[in-house]
């Protein structure tokens, strides 16, 4: 199954990762975004296609001859503009880019959903799940311990039951959605946000101490120095993250990191969008302008990372 294929891996980067200096690890829910990244050059936008999209997935716009992306970005704008006025605003900017983002969401769902729906009802039940996730070690107890299985058995089971709205223990494709992709379900969000706590949380006191929360992005060498990212870490977490200044995290501040209600990306990146291709200052884009900055819109979240210059129209 593809999600135990990733659980493994996930479980043997993290047993790799003890041993040396880590990448930070980001635990914010939101896409990355442009208008939070300095820009080296704005006649260029390389810089902002990897911070975007990852060097990899900026390259899918290559796929494409800039004849080819000019034409089919020309009719992903008319789809855009929702009132056909000839003119794309940020408001319709930002709803499709949050109907790009949940169209992922459900595609990726898609594409799972027969490797659990065993007997085709089109639900999925918990026995279901845990069969097709965990009945490898369900059946041989022996390879049990090699992973943290007992551990995440229960925590998909509770994550399983929440999402669960109807308490049939059996979960539509809406259901379901809101148990792989939690952050994405207001109803959701307790779990997220408890499941992150018990992540960082290594001596179970309920909170997250300064340590902990450094330890989640960075493994330390032996007497190795602390490089200045963990550093502005350490100050983040005393001026920004420890909210009533007791020295650690509570939920309620947990939830103020990693889903922070002042900041809208899809609002950041559609104002992002207009204010660089807006070259009349009207706060609106014509199609015209978007296609002459074209090479920003066909790597930016508007496109789906591009993705959307690649697919036939109607698929749209």
């Amino acid at each position: 199954m593809e999600l135990l294929g990733l659980l493994c891996a996930a479980l043997l980067c993290a047993t790799v990762a003890q041993g040396k200096p880590t990448l930070k690890k980001e635990r914010v829910h939101h896409e990355p975004e442009l208008s939070r990244q300095a820009h080296e050059d704005n006649k260029s936008y390389q810089y902002d296609h990897e911070a975007f999209l990852g060097k990899e997935e900026a390259k899918t716009f290559d796929q494409l001859t800039p004849e080819e992306s000019k034409d089919r970005l020309g009719k992903i704008v008319d789809r855009i503009d929702s009132n056909t006025d000839g003119f794309i605003t940020t408001a319709e900017l930002k709803t499709w880019i949050k109907r790009v983002q949940k169209r992922y969401v459900y595609e990726n769902v898609a594409k799972v959903w027969t490797d659990y729906d065993l007997n085709k009802d089109n639900k999925i039940s918990w026995d279901e799940y845990k069969q097709a996730t965990y009945g490898y070690y369900l059946e041989f107890e022996d390879a049990t311990d090699q992973f943290s299985f007992k551990k995440m058995l229960p925590r998909d089971e509770r994550r399983f039951k929440t999402a669960d709205l109807d308490g049939d223990l059996a979960a539509d494709r809406e259901e379901f959605t809101g148990f792989l992709h939690p952050e994405e379900f207001e109803h959701m969000r307790d779990i997220v946000v408890l499941e992150t706590l018990e992540d960082i949380d290594k001596n179970g006191d309920g909170h997250v101490d300064e340590d902990e929360y450094i330890a989640d992005m960075f493994a330390h060498e032996d007497g190795g120095p602390e490089p200045d990212w963990v550093k502005t870490e350490r100050e983040q977490f005393s001026d920004f993250r420890d909210l009533n200044k007791d020295g650690k995290m509570d939920q309620d501040e947990i939830r103020h990191w990693i889903m922070p209600q002042d900041y809208d990306h899809a609002q950041a990146e559609a104002r992002h969008l207009v204010y660089e291709s807006d070259q009349d200052k009207d706060q609106m884009l014509t199609k015209d302008e978007i296609l002459e900055n074209w090479n920003m819109f066909v790597g930016s979240q508007a496109t789906n990372y591009g993705e959307d210059l690649t697919r036939n129209h109607d698929e749209l």
